[in-house]
């Protein structure tokens, strides 16, 4: 049975947690394969909001196994309080999430650096949202400092931990950074190794080897379910760097953040909003720092679902979009948050870019460049009408229609989901 995978394709925040709550019923697994808690997805049922960070979107299916494979970083703390506050609001959590044992752990030397890197020199600043999460994959890539969730339960964690924190008390001490000024240190490996095997502890009954538990799902034609975090546009490799995250957003990291196989995943599902939102710096062609994006931001709610941040909004970008499904191998879309867009006189679509006198169609690989990109925007009419109630396509504003078809004409891609309000029940399946 083929896997099924649903990204971002803008710079995040595009409403892939309903989508996933939606898509969960058909499969027998889901799973997060990279991102940390920095990642936010909502999901509303009958009127109530429930927000993830960690947790597979599917957790809300009692039957569907959820799954926190080996290609994202924790902070068992965060984690932790997700889960209590989870099963405070009715959610059961038990044989129904496992964590991988390959995992890495983000320790609060993490968060330390995180505040001195992202406050390095004079340019726009990356735009982290200081969780430790950029630090802990670079201390994965470099190795020698890395912790795994299980190296938690080896009796040589204690060693381990004085070693590298150790040396992170020597590095930390020799930048002489304001930044550590009102945190606790030097780092206590004592408090550490206390705090951390007491995280253990808790989470053990949910550790497992997830890679070996996915191939075997895989070799028993299970249905499983590929949640993405953040978006395309902020891959590490191939999104707007140096303002990106710190993992493969984009379809490109499914196989490795979680172990399966590419060629079984046979369906991607791009997932963009009506318009387009970043959070942080870096360049966004579209961007409209007016009346327009501040009426969209207060419409759509465009504040951030783990740190509340406001959005930066303006205009649907198809160039950026254009990219990422072809990035991604995206087969079909979902459209979400149209219903923010009512009440606009017109509204209008970025189909080019143009680049010191030259006009392309294309997504630029430097950053200068897209910096200096001026949209070229086509304009089409608004509606007036709110459309939360409309369940069929056929029901909506023809102007709204026509909007939908022609983000799907400029895409090139069909798109099999309208999103007009947040719950579940707020949904066209076209």
């Amino acid at each position: 049975m083929p896997g099924t995978a649903i990204i971002g394709l803008q710079w995040g925040d595009e409403a892939k947690g309903k989508v996933v709550d939606l898509y969960t019923e058909q499969s027998a697994i889901v799973v997060r394969y990279q991102g940390g808690a920095n990642a936010g997805h909502t999901v509303v049922m009958g009127g109530r909001k429930y927000k993830l960070s960690l947790i597979p979107s599917g957790i809300f299916h009692p039957q569907v196994q959820c799954v926190i494979a080996g290609g994202v970083v924790l902070n068992p703390a965060s984690l932790l309080q997700e889960i209590d506050g989870l099963q405070s609001q009715g959610v059961e959590i038990c044989k129904n999430l496992i964590i991988s044992d390959r995992a890495h752990i983000i320790f609060p030397w993490h968060a330390i650096e995180d505040r001195i890197l992202d406050g390095i020199g004079d340019g726009e600043p990356i735009g982290s949202t200081m969780r430790g999460i950029g630090p802990c994959y670079r201390d994965k890539v470099g190795r020698s400092l890395a912790v795994r969730l299980g190296d938690l339960y080896r009796p040589t964690f204690r060693q381990q931990l004085e070693n590298i924190v150790a040396t992170k008390n020597r590095l930390l001490e020799s930048s002489k950074a304001d930044e550590i000024s009102d945190l606790e240190f030097p780092l206590d490996t004592g408090k550490i190794y206390r705090e951390f095997t007491g995280y253990a502890e808790r989470l053990r009954p949910y550790v497992a080897d997830t890679t070996n538990y996915l191939l075997d799902a895989v070799d028993a034609d299970k249905q499983i379910l590929f949640e993405g975090a953040q978006g395309t546009l902020l891959d590490i490799d191939h999104g707007t760097f140096p303002y990106v995250t710190s993992s493969n957003s984009s379809g490109v990291g499914i196989p490795a953040g979680s172990g399966v196989p590419c060629n079984f995943i046979q369906k991607i599902i791009g997932i963009v909003k009506a318009y387009t939102t970043r959070v942080g710096g870096g360049p966004c062609p579209t961007e409209q720092d007016n009346d327009i994006g501040r009426r969209i931001r207060d419409r759509g709610n465009e504040y951030g679902t783990v740190t509340r941040r406001p959005r930066r909004c303006g205009w649907f970008d198809a160039v950026a979009a254009r990219y990422s499904v072809h990035l991604g191998g995206v087969g079909s879309l979902a459209l979400m948050l149209l219903d923010v867009l009512s009440g606009f006189d017109e509204l209008k679509i970025c189909t080019a870019y143009e680049i010191d006198g030259k006009r392309i169609r294309y997504f630029p690989g430097q950053i200068e460049d897209l910096r200096n990109a001026v949209p070229v925007y086509e304009t089409l009419p608004g509606w007036k009408e709110e459309i939360t109630g409309v369940r069929r396509l056929i029901d909506l504003p023809e102007n709204a229609r026509r909007y939908v078809a022609r983000i799907s004409e400029l895409l090139d891609k069909p798109i099999e989901i309208v999103s007009v309000g947040p719950d579940r029940v707020q949904t066209i399946f076209v």
